[in-house]
């Protein structure tokens, strides 16, 4: 059993609703930002925010597109419009969200210190790269999925201090292997904790179960890679 809730965290911009999902129990645990895909804070973010707490994280699912309310959330066959949403997302506005929900956890009570992760898919693959980069001292490890445009960032990679497993799939034409080279030889250069998992068989967005590009194979097996990665640092 889990404990959900739905939460208003204040921002600088204004009000941000997240799934603030909890371990059965009173805690304090380890903890997990799930950040979303370019469609918006659709019921597959909640479903791996409510996957994580059944593992035992207080899982936090905000809403990067507050700012859009009311209609900021679209269905997987509407890509022009789910881009348009995500290109009005600012980075800098973005990070300033971030502090406030990891504010909002950490004077929760709920949540252990010193181990806080953050991971995402899409559009929140990239935002889970650009945190680990911005947010050093409160991030102790980044598991971002198919992040498209992480290459165009690795000049703020130098800061990233946690140890990073980043989730790639060969058949995916928003992010070209090359980019994905870049970001290896870039990470390996630095010298950061960091290993890459490519999916031969695999398309953009292959863990989303509500998607045509979902891979079971896969996906089940970035799961099982993705508890042990967390479980490894953070419990």
């Amino acid at each position: 059993m889990v404990q959900k809730h739905t939460v208003d965290i204040e921002t600088p911009d204004g009000v941000m609703p997240a799934h603030w999902i909890l371990p059965d129990g009173e805690g304090p645990f380890p903890a997990v930002i799930v950040l979303m895909e370019a469609f918006g804070l659709v019921p597959h973010i909640e479903d791996v925010a409510e996957r994580l707490a059944g593992e035992g994280y207080a899982a936090l699912a905000p809403d990067v597109y507050y700012r859009s309310l009311p209609d900021n959330k679209v269905g997987y066959d509407e890509l022009p419009k789910a881009i348009e949403l995500m290109q009005k997302v600012d980075d800098k506005a973005f990070i300033e969200d971030m502090k406030a929900a990891i504010d909002f956890m950490e004077a929760s009570g709920k949540v252990k210190s010193e181990a806080l992760g953050v991971t995402g898919f899409c559009m929140g693959g990239r935002l889970t790269f650009v945190t680990a980069a911005e947010l050093p001292d409160k991030v102790a490890v980044a598991a971002p999925f198919y992040g498209g445009g992480i290459s165009n960032h690795l000049n703020q990679a130098g800061n990233i201090k946690c140890p990073m497993l980043l989730f790639f799939a060969d058949q995916d034409g928003f992010i070209p292997l090359e980019q994905v080279q870049q970001v290896d030889d870039k990470l390996q250069e630095l010298g950061k904790d960091y290993r890459i998992k490519r999916y031969a068989d695999a398309d953009h967005g292959f863990f989303c179960n509500q998607r045509a590009s979902y891979h079971k194979p896969s996906a089940d097996d970035a799961w099982q890679e993705l508890k042990s990665f967390l479980a490894s640092h953070l419990k």
